[in-house]
């Protein structure tokens, strides 16, 4: 049975980590890309044990196995992840200063659970842990991974901004 909590130990870092190096383009095919999606970022272990300490990812596990992750990446890591700096920056340009947010840092589900809710619900699992506090989510997606896109609407993600960083288009959306 899958349950779905925050990060409360290192190993399940590590097991975010395992989970999301199996996940990354390097690693799949083509056709993989295309039909499961795929995560841009990898982690250090320092990196997301910082994040974790300011606010725990929220994590989906079957038994004591990490099988999905939303990362919580807080606005004082803008600069922590070279990547999504350029993200930091257009949000800095649409959100209005003062108001709260969180972004989702990334977000995968081990194959093996795909199609089964568990991106739902790790959705709905970090929206109760950080509201009233963070009443938004914001998170970007490569608009190549059209995957990605549609289970973001699917859940009620809507469209902030269209970009280009790094030779990429980035997708900017928002779940309230």
């Amino acid at each position: 049975m899958v349950s779905y909590k925050r990060t409360s130990v290192e190993d399940e870092l590590v097991q975010i980590l395992e989970l999301q190096k199996r996940n990354l383009p390097e690693s799949l095919s083509r056709q993989e890309k295309h039909s499961e999606g795929f995560v841009t970022v990898s982690h250090s272990l320092d990196q997301l044990r910082a994040m974790h300490q300011v606010c725990p990812h929220i994590i989906a596990k079957d038994q004591d196995r990490v099988i999905g992750y939303a990362l919580c990446m807080h606005p004082r890591f803008a600069e922590f992840v070279a990547v999504l700096r350029p993200m930091f920056q257009e949000i800095e340009t649409i959100v209005p200063e003062g108001k709260k947010y969180m972004v989702m840092g990334q977000i995968c589900i081990d194959k093996a659970y795909r199609k089964k809710g568990v991106f739902r619900q790790l959705y709905q699992t970090m929206k109760t842990a950080l509201f009233p506090d963070y009443p938004v989510i914001i998170t970007e997606v490569d608009t190549e991974n059209q995957r990605s896109l549609r289970a973001h609407y699917t859940v009620g993600f809507k469209d902030l901004k269209t970009y280009r960083s790094t030779n990429q288009e980035w997708q900017l959306i928002s779940l309230e």
